[in-house]
């Protein structure tokens, strides 16, 4: 049995977007759970199993799996026969593995970063800045309109994910392929799902 531990409009709802590529929403049942927000509204949620109460929270015949990076590769080599990950034994597959470990351990610190505004040399020294991590999406765009040339995978739908939260950087390559990923049916349906469980 497979449960995902989902609050609306967060992180966990790229997730949503991802079991709708995957074609694999009947596979998973969905628990809303509330989560503190960072404008002091919601609350840590009893129902979510998550040690720190956050989302998303995947549950596999009892196997709890967390981090969207870990969550994401893990249905999409579950659920291969979408084609969204690319398959141990791929000459590709490291290269793929990578992105998922590219965004925790740099892009979401990078990204933060800016957003509050904070800057140290020993901050640059571990993690770039925002131009070179914008830059090194480029450079990876550069044959194709996704990160693997014409294959859509589940690291365009992870790596894109924050700029639909933030904003387009207003790069032409990357505000394109920002584009390209949020006009996917996924982004479509996890924005109605959202919607819907916001207003019920």
């Amino acid at each position: 049995m497979l449960i995902l531990y989902h609050s609306p409009r967060s992180r966990s709802s790229r997730v949503v977007a991802l079991l709708h590529e995957l074609d694999a929403l009947d596979a998973v049942t969905i628990e809303r759970v509330t989560i503190p927000r960072q404008d002091g509204s919601g609350a840590s949620d009893p129902r979510n199993p998550h040690p720190e109460g956050k989302v998303p929270y995947l549950v596999h015949d009892g196997v709890e799996i967390r981090e969207s990076s870990a969550i994401m590769l893990y249905l999409a080599d579950l659920f291969p026969d979408a084609g969204l990950s690319i398959p141990p034994g791929h000459r590709q597959r490291g290269a793929y593995l990578s992105w998922f470990a590219w965004y925790a351990g740099v892009v979401e610190p990078v990204m933060l970063l800016e957003a509050l505004g904070l800057s140290h040399p020993a901050l640059q020294a571990t993690f770039r800045d925002g131009e070179a991590m914008r830059q090194r999406l480029r450079a990876a765009l550069a044959e194709g309109p996704f990160l693997f040339g014409e294959r859509f995978t589940a690291a365009d739908l992870l790596l894109h994910s924050p700029y639909a939260w933030f904003g387009k950087p207003g790069d032409p390559v990357l505000d394109a392929w920002i584009d390209r990923c949020m006009a996917r049916p996924g982004a479509a349906h996890a924005l109605a799902f959202d919607t819907a469980a916001q207003a019920a």
